[in-house]
């Protein structure tokens, strides 16, 4: 019997350049919720049937998401490869909604506070839209877990 979640992240911090306390905070919360609750299931069956748990990380090298996938106890199981063409609009735009919204919360009004959040989750929801569908044949997770792996694309994409 299998265990389809993910209960470490690892992020290539090679990749990472640069990140303000504001994106540390994100990238503490989306790896800390993501391990709490997540659904994460490879189609590609191990040779030995292992159905988890796994342990993940992420880089980023030429344009494409690479997943490293092993075993609960660090054993290497597969590696997924993923182009990111069609991130790079909602990567932008979630980078600009972010940018506005830590500006707003130091100086703007509730109201404006809440708006500018429901624009970024709109950007973040379609995001997590597209990252099951590319992921689609490979690995099967829900919604919450594609949401909370979009917001660490998104923090290996930070250049400075």
């Amino acid at each position: 019997m299998g265990d389809p979640r993910i209960i470490d992240v690892e992020l290539d911090e090679r990749t990472i350049l640069w990140r303000n306390a504001d994106v540390e905070q994100e990238r503490r919360i989306a790896i800390f919720d993501l391990i709490e609750g997540n659904y994460f299931k490879p189609l590609r069956a191990a040779t030995d049937d292992y159905a988890g748990p796994y342990r993940l990380r992420l880089s980023v090298e030429e344009g494409r998401l690479v997943v490293a996938l092993s075993r609960e106890d660090g054993t290497p199981l597969d590696t997924l490869i993923l182009a990111l063409g069609r991130f790079q609009r909602p990567i932008r735009e979630y980078f600009a909604i972010c940018d506005s919204y830590y500006q707003a919360i130091r100086q703007a009004s509730a109201q404006q506070i809440e708006t500018i959040d429901m624009a970024r989750r709109g950007i973040h929801d379609s995001a997590a839209e597209l990252l099951i569908e590319r992921f689609g044949g490979k690995i099967e997770v829900d919604f919450p877990t594609a949401r909370r792996l979009f917001t660490l694309i998104c923090v290996l994409h930070i250049k400075g």
